[in-house]
């Protein structure tokens, strides 16, 4: 994705529904080179066209969520792909930023294996050059374009990894970090048995945003990889709980 095509998304989830003609003239290029972008971000689900327009989609929609802070998710994921050795098995969850980081991996490492509740993952790197990918059965969920519920937790039992990568939608400073779906935090919990080590990743948005539901608590988180906009005093909060901390300049 190139810098200009970054900006436009930018624009896009300001705005929620721009003209392109607008579009065109914030960034000071022709309306054909907009277009192009926008046929371009649409194959790539990350907006949708009326005519004449950019507009975003359902808010709730997992393709929405990976536009929001884009340029930031994805130094995240890549940050976070540094931590993981050529040849390992990893767990992702369902979330915008372990979408990004899957296909970190599939770039910038060897033999990798992923095992995920996410449709939307398994099918965004399909003609990636991953090892094998393992899709974890259950209910459907249309916005995140996951598998949730017990039978995640039958299919999630049968492995053990080291590392289990998930996102977040919020952080409670006393109690840790949250998320808006009752069935994906119990559904992060079944898979999060099955691993060593929990890594969240979080844009420091996030840090200032309350989940209706608790997630994870302090102790139960390896490591979060964040960006440098946290706050010091989140960063205090972190070390206290004796959490690893990865920032991705």
């Amino acid at each position: 994705m190139t810098e200009r095509q970054s900006k436009l998304i930018k624009l896009v989830n300001l705005y929620q529904k721009i003209e392109v003609s607008r579009l065109a003239e914030m960034l000071d290029v022709s309306q054909v080179t907009i277009r192009k972008d926008l046929d371009y971000l649409e194959e790539e689900g990350l907006l949708a066209r009326e005519h004449g327009y950019a507009l975003i989609k359902n808010a709730n929609d997992i393709n929405t969520r990976l536009t929001i802070n884009y340029d930031t998710k994805l130094k995240i994921a890549t940050k976070a792909a540094e931590m993981v050795s050529n040849g390992e098995t990893v767990m992702l969850e369902s979330g915008s930023t372990c979408a990004l980081l899957a296909e970190q991996l599939a770039k910038l490492k060897k033999d990798i294996t992923i095992i995920t509740n996410s449709a939307y993952i398994a099918i965004r790197i399909r003609e990636l050059p991953i090892r094998k990918v393992i899709l974890l059965g259950g209910e459907y969920q249309k916005e995140y374009q996951g598998m949730v519920g017990p039978l995640v937790r039958k299919c999630a039992k049968e492995f053990f990894v080291d590392k289990f990568f998930v996102g977040t939608d919020g952080f409670i400073p006393t109690a840790g970090f949250t998320c808006d779906d009752l069935m994906r935090v119990e559904t992060m919990k079944y898979m999060a048995d099955s691993a060593n080590r929990m890594i969240i990743l979080a844009d420091s948005s996030k840090f200032s945003q309350k989940g209706v539901v608790i997630q994870s608590t302090f102790s139960e988180i390896d490591t979060i990889c964040t960006d440098p906009g946290v706050s010091e005093e989140v960063l205090n909060i972190l070390n206290k709980n004796n959490i690893h901390v990865e920032i991705a300049e």
